[in-house]
């Protein structure tokens, strides 16, 4: 049996490694390309998108999936058409003469909504096949789900070190990846579509019934806060890259190890992720929910505010201090987030808040961020001559953003009040939970 389950975990490993492969391979370069071939105004946009139809495509998809079609099915579907589009995108821009923004953007936007969806797909996979092994999935998928970010990590380097974070190449490589992923996806084990009792309807797929919870106060201050600190989500991602090979306009700089591989500078904040996601639980008990979420808060003013100090030479040490408290901003965030929210509901509306918490942040506030953050750094940065000029709009551009995220931390400390959920005190899940004893049905992992 030990034989067997080894085998699951080397399966779901291989799985979860692909998975966010397809992600690395442009995620945080795509940014730098858009800049090179005279789109930067529009690096926005790029971003924003994903978190447009994060809205509304997991939850369709979802339906699909537990109505009609098995997931393990579903996920290979979604990466065929996630990966057609985004070679689509690719072949486009290899071959134009001038890659204009229409084209561009309308393969990319129908790859990530392809794409998206198939993150909750393969974390459904997983836990479908945890249960048929009969292991548990909150103990044995973390340590699992850490081979996804390496997935993410390999990919990031191996565009920087091939050059295509600079190319459309990348986009290639997420799209073969992509092809793979979906070939792969169907020798995992099947995954039945739930009988018709048991299968949600739209309104709960969607998220929708948990909007019921703004009824609670406290859970309302929450989800708003959880918007705003969303906010901050894909800024890095779409600017670090071509903030940082920005520098290389400058003769002190140009020839420095961080403009020539910005990709691979900022997959440290990856790998600090990979950590800082095995501290949660420690510091969930220890402090509790409101200081956990302070620390991601107080994280991304010095992610934001280490990146306006800093520079490729001299200053590269800042650059690097950056990219480790991002494994704080992220995870303390996103995680503990997800947890909290576990533990403030009732089973028959668990995965609907969950729903609703992605909306929030990755939907809603990473959508209105990037946007926003596209127009100061149009204003800033793009409006401005290359050179040291843009260099000082940069600049600019992070103070505002740290700023921003201090005020989100100083009104969140003053405003949310968190007496029901005390580090090791039961929550409404584990008091709708007291009979199970190993914890399952409420997904404690506080």
């Amino acid at each position: 049996m030990g034989a067997k389950n080894l085998q699951l975990k080397v399966r779901m490993a291989a799985l979860l490694f692909l998975e966010f492969a397809v992600w690395g391979a442009y995620l945080t370069s795509l940014g730098a390309y858009l800049a090179k071939i005279g789109q930067g105004e529009h690096i926005g946009w790029f971003y924003a998108v994903q978190g447009v139809v994060s809205i509304f495509m997991p939850g369709l998809i979802g339906i699909v999936a537990d109505r009609w079609v098995q997931a393990q099915r579903m996920l290979s579907i979604c990466h065929i058409m996630a990966g057609a589009f985004m070679s689509a995108a690719a072949w486009y821009a290899l071959t134009a003469d001038v890659v204009e923004f229409a084209p561009l953007f309308t393969f990319y936007t129908l790859s990530v909504g392809f794409f998206m969806p198939t993150i909750g797909l393969t974390n459904s996979v997983c836990y479908a096949a945890l249960s048929k092994y009969g292991l548990d999935p909150v103990k044995h998928f973390p340590p699992v789900r850490v081979f996804g970010t390496v997935g993410f990590i390999i990919s990031m380097l191996f565009v920087n070190f091939t050059g295509y974070q600079n190319t459309a190449a990348q986009l290639l490589t997420s799209g073969v990846i992509s092809f793979v992923m979906a070939a792969y996806a169907l020798s995992m084990p099947s995954c039945p579509t739930a009988p018709k009792g048991q299968k949600k309807s739209v309104s709960e797929a969607l998220g929708l019934k948990a909007f019921s919870l703004f009824k609670d106060k406290q859970m309302a201050v929450f989800f708003i806060f959880s918007m705003f600190l969303g906010v901050s989500l894909q800024i890095t991602n779409g600017f670090a890259n071509p903030f940082i090979q920005s520098f290389g306009s400058i003769a002190e700089y140009s020839d420095t190890w961080g403009v020539h591989n910005a990709n691979a500078l900022i997959s440290i904040s990856q790998m600090s992720e990979t950590l800082c996601i095995l501290l949660i639980p420690f510091f969930l008990r220890r402090y509790g929910i409101k200081v956990v979420m302070l620390m991601a808060m107080t994280a991304w003013v010095f992610r934001f505010g280490f990146f306006g100090l800093g520079n490729p030479g001299s200053g590269v040490w800042l650059f690097i201090l950056s990219m480790i408290v991002y494994g704080i901003a992220f995870d303390f965030f996103n995680v503990s987030g997800s947890l909290y929210v576990d533990k403030k509901t009732t089973p028959d509306i668990r995965s609907s808040a969950q729903g609703l918490f992605m909306i929030m942040t990755n939907g809603i506030g990473a959508t209105c961020g990037t946007l926003v953050a596209q127009k100061i750094i149009d204003h800033n940065v793009f409006s401005r001559p290359e050179g040291m000029a843009q260099i000082e709009g940069w600049e600019t551009s992070w103070f505002i953003f740290a700023g921003y995220a201090a005020v989100i931390a100083v009104l969140f400390l003053l405003i949310f009040k968190d007496h029901d959920i005390k580090p090791g005190a039961p929550g409404k899940a584990d008091a709708a939970t007291a009979g199970d004893p190993e914890g399952m049905a409420g997904g404690d992992m506080i």
